[in-house]
């Protein structure tokens, strides 16, 4: 009981933490964000979310209230993992927490790339609206806030769902190859005529929106008694509607990775909480990492045959240790290929750079 209430305080700390490194706190958001208070806060944020994985391996077993050996053979029929039994309740218990620590750190490395192929779109969606670099932060403030009720909900419901409807498991995993050939053959994005957005045609037909000053920093104002939404507001709401969107291909991903909703929640929050940061630190720069998509469509790809075809790696002994290993391996080719082989020097593809 210690342990859960001790968890329960480190993980509220850490949300006021990411409360404050958000700036809702401030009360300004004039301030310039530098590369090095962006490097300092990105490296800060993905130390933390490392090292929960330390605090899942000692503190996950009381989080699940796993006591005794009853307790982890209901886990395992749960959420489909295999513990090795034969040598008493301790040591079965000893490769439970490595088992979790493992998928998290998975889950974890995997929402942290999608998130940063999302600031890729994010990067888009803000050039598109012409927003200043005062409304960026506080878009972005807002937006991870949004980001994280949504993906709770999103994660409870994709939780109850695959606990009730086993075959759901094959549709996320034909969707995730689906999903991963796509991304690898779609091009470049290119900016989108923002009057046509639904999110823009929506409130344009049942709301009162200013659209007078591009510089607007408010969400609301109010005009001659009357209230107005601003295109800033607009672009958070077009912002959140976006991290859905990928939350459709990251969520399932992680339950191919683990079924326990307590580490696909973690790992989701935990790659969000830095996304601000991440976002100023790689700025304008962000399509240097070119072949980062390449990689993460070919994860896509994997996770979801997995999925389709986990009892046969059961059979031939793949583990969630191979499992951490192709995840890392493949992001850190993408990664290294973008840095060895930078974008001007490929060819000409007829597509305009971000």
């Amino acid at each position: 009981m210690t342990q859960i209430i001790f968890l329960s305080v480190f993980f509220i700390v850490l949300m006021v933490g990411m409360l404050w490194d958000l700036g809702v706190f401030s009360k300004s958001t004039h301030d310039e964000v530098t590369a090095k208070q962006a490097l300092m806060h990105t490296l800060g944020w993905f130390s933390v979310g490392l090292l929960m994985t330390a605090f899942v391996y000692l503190f996950h077993g009381d989080l699940q209230c796993i006591a005794q050996m009853s307790d982890l053979m209901k886990y395992q029929v749960d959420y489909k993992v295999q513990f090795d039994m034969s040598m008493g309740f301790e040591h079965a218990m000893q490769d439970f927490s490595k088992t979790a620590a493992i998928s998290y750190l998975s889950g974890f490395l995997l929402e942290y790339a999608l998130s940063i192929d999302n600031l890729f779109v994010i990067l888009l969606i803000f050039q598109s609206f012409k927003m200043n670099g005062e409304n960026q932060k506080r878009i972005l403030i807002w937006g991870v806030i949004g980001a994280v009720v949504l993906r709770f909900l999103f994660i409870y419901l994709g939780s109850e769902i695959v606990s009730k409807f086993e075959w759901v498991m094959y549709l996320f995993g034909a969707f995730l190859v689906f999903s991963g050939f796509k991304m690898l053959k779609s091009g470049e994005e290119e900016a989108f005529e923002t009057d046509n957005h639904v999110v823009v045609r929506f409130a344009k037909k049942w709301f009162r929106v200013a659209e007078n000053n591009p510089n607007e920093t408010r969400f609301f104002i109010r005009e001659n008694g009357k209230l107005f939404l601003t295109i800033p507001f607009l672009v958070l709401i077009i912002v959140d509607v976006t991290d859905v969107v990928f939350a459709v291909d990251s969520v399932p991903a992680v339950f191919g990775v683990t079924r326990d909703p307590y580490l696909v929640f973690f790992s989701n929050i935990f790659a969000v909480m830095g996304l601000r940061s991440l976002y100023f630190l790689l700025g304008a720069g962000m399509d240097k990492f070119y072949s980062l998509k390449y990689g993460l469509s070919m994860i896509l790809v994997y996770i979801g045959l997995k999925m389709l075809l986990e009892k046969y790696a059961h059979m031939y002994g793949f583990n969630e240790i191979h499992n951490l290993l192709v995840i890392i391996s493949i992001l850190a080719l993408s990664i290294f290929w973008s840095i060895w082989f930078p974008k001007e020097n490929q060819p000409h593809d007829g597509h305009p750079n971000h």
